[in-house]
């Protein structure tokens, strides 16, 4: 499931084709829960991508310079030695 949550949103469909209406002041928030397929993959020169598809195909791709993957994979590390989440 991906939830899309945009705030002061507003779009104009004309001829076609879609055109933002009002200030670039817009801020989202976005979740996907029920994960299916998880990809990890070099995007570019200098940044990693995460890929994550859900089970009915909507997918969010992240892409973070070396040093964001890499406290994302000590915090997953940090989680799995004291949690029991992982158990």
């Amino acid at each position: 499931m991906l939830s899309l949550d945009i705030e002061q949103f507003m779009l104009e469909l004309k001829d076609g084709a879609f055109k933002n209406v009002g200030p670039s002041n817009k801020q989202a928030t976005i979740k996907m829960y029920d994960i299916e397929g998880v990809d990890v993959r070099e995007y570019g020169d200098k940044r990693v991508k995460l890929a994550f598809e859900d089970e009915q195909g909507s997918e969010i791709e992240i892409a973070l310079f070396p040093e964001q993957a890499r406290a994302v994979a000590e915090g997953l590390e940090l989680l799995e030695s004291e949690s029991e989440l992982f158990d």
